[in-house]
C-alpha cells in the first residue's frame, strides 16, 4: 500500500512551509502560475515549463513582494504602503527604478487619456 508509506503531514507544517499563505488539500494557492508561465516563455523558456520552476519562482516572487511590502511598511507612514515608499525602496537599483518611473508615467499619461476621453464623450 502506498499510502502507508508517506509520512503523515500535520497542519503545523503545512502552515509553516506555506509562509502564511492559504493552503488548499495541501498545496499552496498559486497566485502568479498563469502569468510566470508566459513570462517564461516570453523569455525563452519552453511553452509549457515545469510546474516546479514556476513554483519555485512565484516562490521567490511572492518573497521579494513580501519583504519589500514589509519595509515599506516600516518607513514614511507606519503602517502604511505608499508609491513613494516603494521608489525609496528601489532608488538604488537603476533598472528597477527606472521601470517603476516608466510605469508611473504611463499610469498618469493613461489617466489623462481616460478623464479627456470622458469629457469627450459625457461632457464637462
Amino acid at each position: 500500500m502506498a499510502d502507508e508509506d508517506e509520512e503523515p503531514v500535520f497542519d503545523e507544517e503545512l502552515e509553516e512551509s506555506s509562509g502564511g499563505m492559504d493552503v488548499c488539500h495541501g498545496r499552496r494557492k498559486r497566485l502568479f502560475s498563469k502569468e510566470l508561465r508566459c513570462m517564461m516563455y516570453g523569455f525563452g523558456d519552453d511553452q509549457n515549463p515545469y510546474t516546479e520552476s514556476v513554483d519555485i519562482l512565484e516562490d521567490l516572487v511572492i518573497e521579494f513582494i513580501t519583504e519589500m511590502t514589509h519595509k515599506a511598511m516600516s518607513i514614511g507612514r507606519q503602517g502604511r504602503v505608499q508609491v513613494e515608499d516603494i521608489v525609496f525602496l528601489i532608488r538604488k537599483d537603476p533598472r528597477k527604478f527606472a521601470r517603476v518611473k516608466d510605469l508611473l508615467t504611463m499610469n498618469e499619461e493613461l489617466k489623462r487619456a481616460r478623464k479627456a476621453f470622458d469629457e469627450a464623450n459625457y461632457g464637462s
